[in-house]
């Protein structure tokens, strides 16, 4: 998986991408999803680097089966709230303090 952390004015934002999508384009309907080099573009990295990233996260975008599979595994996100778009899965996690 890809990881890609930023700060800012809100807090940390952690991108997380299989590596493999890198560059594709999903559409469901009218959603269309690119998972651009800019924004998931990262560090390639095991699982439990993504965690760590993703348990310091304020907002974290999380795209691909192997990554929200896992991000729903450890309890950051309910399947409830995750989307199929085309072939791949896509959530996102926002941490209000």
């Amino acid at each position: 998986m890809l990881v890609k952390e930023r700060e800012t004015e809100e807090g940390l934002l952690v991108a997380v991408c299989d590596s493999e999508i890198l560059g594709e384009t999903f559409e469901e309907g009218e959603v269309s999803l690119t998972v651009t080099e800019e924004f998931y573009g990262g560090e390639e990295v095991d699982d439990g680097v993504v965690v760590d990233s993703l348990s310091r996260a304020t907002i974290a975008n999380i795209v691909g089966t192997d990554a929200v599979e896992l991000a729903v595994r450890e309890g950051f996100i309910d399947e409830a709230n995750v989307l199929e778009v085309g072939s791949t899965r896509h959530a996102q996690l926002l941490r209000m303090y």
